[in-house]
């Protein structure tokens, strides 16, 4: 079990084919851990096991792996690049002290970098960045350099430089001697960096002032303080595929990337009487006697292991015979096994100390996000919550064969498990199941999981809009149900009125017949006929609220008066007064939340006009970008989330919730009539 200041851990984010996986195969096999560097394009890689992100070439999902250098371990996160599986990216902010902002310098700086050094900062979490595959022909590295800095600031400085054409690379930080690069001089770069260092210590400043020359040991403590407070986020050049700059970058992160005990400490929190309202801070303090608190990031589910829950230690020491608590649980749980990972490889271990990525099985209830803890009085400690992108992208879902909708349900559940950017509804309403997640690419693997993995072939198609029905005036219904069909017939007659409630009201009933002209045992007969008329529709086939009826009159006969006669009659009184009643169609507005480029903020707006929607406030969110506050119907936004990214090259996104209901206009409302053909069962 290794101490918690000989760990490293290091989470890679960056945008899709910037070579992540590849950089981690590189360091993997350059420390000893694999044999030889396996190829995305061969499936050959430790961290991209799943048939899946083999077939398709890209991650999918958060993967771990880990090197041993003597006593120190490196312990890496292996993070999808498209924005559609960002949940699984932002999963393993919570995992590391460090985050790795991988960059291809043909495509500069793409829109998952820039997002995940946002979503680093806003964790307090070490950065530096990676620029890979330096060896490509007529890169101009010095222009991204400068990029970077404009980008995300001047505290962005290398500690490498390219040599020889992007062949090797010639250290700035340990290195002082003046050996040739293909930009810049070493001399500079690493003056820069020992002035950026002595800004956050005013002791080493003053000897530097004095005319010093401080040694890297002497800068280690001021180094790891500025990673800390985002003073300076080092720039390391690689080329993964041919094998340069991937030792110095591995010298690098055992040297000088932060330990458990030198990051910033891990986000958790003390919910206050059980209540996420009331909270303070919680740092864990990283002892191995302490008693045991852990963090759950990644839950897989394997047919023959169950649950694999992987999981950082972050105080205690946790073995196989562990009793854990899982959340607020009040019974605990033994740890009948304990795991080191390797990509899917898992190996048993005998114990699991401060700072160190694990895994344990078999655990039922355990879920993403979880705490696990050994004492009772821990049970209110969690992790503050990760901004897990709004699922705003949904399918409709249904099986293709009948008897299959159990077996729809639980690999629903066991994706969602797994996934936590996938959220499975079931809506009351429309009686539809529907997957929602970041985009069509996300809902797209989900699919094609469920049917080469689980052999489960289902339907797709939008979800229903959940249009509602409505009147705006008061008026009279009336109907006599007659029927006779040889001996003993049917008769029941009603008459009834319906006025309009305010919105949100719902359904309400009210009984004035007078002198038994319909038996009090029918009434409730009368008031069934109206609830199925209320959840069939009676214009357009939606359901209809807001509504009060009143029975005030009917019929009966004393042989051929039957519940069945009231049910019928009530229904067809209900409809007949409904459509004197001036009726409508109500749609669903939501309220929009977007954050986009203050240069597309003409055409977002203009959008969001041309969909019936309409802007209520604007505001500046963080450099360069601003917020907008929309009202629009749901209907009008099924292909939003495509066009948006391609207005804003990717960078906008928006969250949505239901805001109220509102009368559709007569053009839409006589589309949805002319669609329902009611029928008749008289």
């Amino acid at each position: 079990m290794p101490a918690a200041q000989n760990i490293r851990t290091l989470a890679l984010l960056g945008h899709a084919g910037s070579g992540k996986t590849t950089l981690i195969e590189n360091l993997l096999a350059l420390g000893g851990a694999i044999t030889q560097a396996g190829s995305v394009e061969k499936g050959t890689t430790v961290c991209d096991y799943d048939p899946l992100e083999k077939e398709h070439q890209h991650t999918a999902k958060l993967a771990t792996a880990f090197i041993d250098q003597g006593e120190v371990r490196v312990q890496l996160l292996d993070t999808p690049g498209f924005p559609d599986f960002a949940g699984q990216a932002i999963a393993a902010l919570d995992a590391a002290e460090t985050i790795a902002i991988v960059i291809n310098p043909q495509n500069g700086i793409e829109i998952s970098a820039s997002r995940a050094m946002l979503w680093a900062q806003t964790r307090k979490l070490c950065r530096f960045i990676v620029v890979n595959r330096i060896d490509v022909e007529r890169l101009n590295l010095s222009q991204v350099l400068e990029d970077l800095q404009a980008t995300f600031g001047r505290e962005c400085l290398p500690v490498n430089l390219p040599a020889d054409g992007g062949k090797r690379v010639v250290d700035c930080f340990f290195n002082r001697s003046a050996d040739s690069t293909d930009f810049g001089r070493i001399e500079d770069a690493h003056r820069a960096i020992v002035e950026q260092i002595v800004e956050v210590d005013e002791a080493l400043m003053e000897r530097y002032l004095n005319g010093e020359e401080l040694a890297p040991d002497v800068l280690h403590d001021a180094f790891e303080k500025a990673l800390r407070e985002g003073h300076l986020v080092p720039v390391l050049f690689t080329s993964a595929r041919a094998d340069v700059g991937g030792r110095e970058l591995l010298d690098f992160i055992v040297r000088l990337a932060p330990s458990p005990l030198e990051g910033n400490p891990p986000l958790f929190e003390k919910w206050m009487n059980g209540k996420s309202a009331s909270v303070e801070a919680f740092n864990a303090t990283h002892c191995p006697d302490d008693h045991v608190i852990a963090h759950v990031f990644k839950v897989e589910v394997d047919a023959y292991l169950g649950k694999i829950a992987t999981l950082r230690v972050l105080q205690g020491t946790i073995t196989p015979d562990s009793m854990l608590f899982l959340g607020d649980a009040r019974k605990p749980f033994r740890v009948a096994h304990l795991y080191s990972i390797q990509g899917k490889q898992l190996t048993p271990i005998i114990s699991a100390g401060p700072g160190e990525i694990c895994a344990i099985t078999k655990i039922e209830d355990v879920a993403f996000d979880a705490v696990l803890h050994d004492v009772p009085e821990d049970a209110s400690i969690h992790f503050r919550p990760l901004p897990i992108p709004h699922a705003v992208y949904g399918l409709a879902v249904r099986v293709k064969r009948r008897g299959e909708e159990q077996k729809l349900a639980e690999i629903l559940h066991r994706l969602a498990v797994e996934d936590p950017g996938l959220q499975v509804e079931s809506d009351p309403t429309t009686h539809e199941v529907v997957i929602r997640g970041q985009g069509e690419l996300h809902l797209g693997r989900v699919l094609e999981r469920m049917s080469s993995l689980y052999k489960l072939d289902v339907d797709s198609h939008s979800p229903t809009i959940p249009y509602r029905e409505t009147i705006t005036h008061g008026a009279e219904g009336h109907h006599r149900h007659k029927k006779q069909s040889g001996g003993a017939g049917q008769f029941g007659e009603v008459f009834l009125r319906v006025s309009p409630l305010p919105r949100g009201e719902g359904f309400r009933f009210k009984d004035e017949v007078k002198g038994g002209a319909i038996p009090g045992v029918f009434i409730p007969a009368v008031e069934k006929g109206v609830r199925e008329a209320l959840g069939s529709g009676a214009i357009a086939g939606f359901p209809v609220q807001d509504i009060e009826v009143t029975v005030y009159d009917g019929k009966t006969h004393p042989v051929d008066g039957k519940e069945i006669a009231f049910v019928t009659a009530g229904r067809k009184a209900f409809l007949d007064a409904v459509r004197n009643a001036r009726p409508v169609v109500l749609e669903p507005l939501v309220d929009l939340e977007l954050t986009v480029p203050d240069y597309a903020y003409g055409d977002v707006s203009g959008e969001i006009s041309s969909r019936r929607g309409q802007v209520t406030n604007t505001g500046n969110a963080r450099t360069g970008m601003v917020s907008i506050n929309a009202r629009a119907p749901l209907s009008e936004l099924s292909d939003f989330q495509n066009r948006l990214k391609s207005i804003t090259g990717g960078q906008g996104s928006y969250t949505l919730e239901l805001s109220e209901y509102e009368a559709t206009p007569p053009n839409i409302q006589l589309q949805l009539m002319s669609a329902f053909k009611p029928q008749d069962d008289e």
